[in-house]
């Protein structure tokens, strides 16, 4: 049996003193890079911006989903659209009265749209439009912080997520975000989700160089999932 799924990593949790060295290691094995935006509102932290996604792509081609933490979703896409950002995911309690719009201009723009649910948000609240979206992340820990909390119950959202997708044909993919690191792969793995973000416990904090840190992240994953990593590809074994 074959497993086919996707590793972003964080970039709020990287060693920014080894921006370019991380990044260069990692364009060749990722799927994607996950980009966190947040205003000092919605959360009481202030991360990454537009900006870092343009410096990012000097040396990268790998694509950058942005998930916004901020107050004014508004604002926050017209920026991300301007750069060219490939995935931009809003706080779906926010988003109240312009959703579609939202989501229309995203698409318009030749981009994806998702919506991030935090814990306290059920699934039903995408019901309007589950139907079109590209991506729905769970937050598997509170906002805005690395390290939080792991909140087991969380992954019952995974599982209807992917109930939901196979009951009604919808497109999108599910994504968590949160404590992804030895203490809850095989949770994680048992709940199913196509991407994985992968922060500072799970790779970025495991060793002081890149390079060992990916290969204990990878050991890690086979000794507590029983799939084996190959180029994106988990077989088990």
């Amino acid at each position: 049996m074959s497993r086919q799924i996707q590793l972003s990593p964080s970039l709020m949790t990287m060693n920014l003193d080894k921006f370019k060295e991380e990044i260069i290691f990692l364009n060749d094995k990722v799927n994607s890079y996950h980009i966190d935006i947040m205003d000092g509102h919605f959360v009481p932290n202030i991360t990454l911006s537009p900006w870092f996604i343009e410096q990012v792509r000097k040396i990268s081609d790998v694509p950058m989903s942005a998930h916004l933490m901020v107050t004014n979703p508004t604002f926050w896409v017209e920026q991300l659209i301007n750069v060219k950002c490939d995935w931009i995911c809003m706080p779906a309690e926010v988003v109240n009265g312009v959703a579609f719009r939202l989501i229309d201009q995203i698409h318009d723009a030749g981009l994806k749209a998702g919506m991030v649910l935090n814990p306290e948000t059920s699934v039903d609240a995408l019901a309007p439009y589950l139907d079109i979206l590209d991506k729905v992340t769970i937050m598997t820990v509170d906002p805005g912080f690395a390290g939080q909390r792991f909140l087991t119950e969380m992954l019952d959202k995974i599982t209807q997520l992917r109930q939901l997708r196979e009951e009604k044909g919808y497109h999108y993919e599910i994504e968590m975000d949160g404590s992804t690191n030895k203490k809850h792969w095989k949770l994680l793995s048992d709940a199913n989700p196509d991407i994985y973000i992968i922060g500072h416990s799970g790779l970025f904090g495991l060793t002081d160089d890149i390079a060992s840190s990916w290969n204990q992240m990878v050991a890690e994953y086979e000794e507590e999932t029983g799939f084996q990593f190959d180029n994106g590809v988990y077989k088990h074994n």
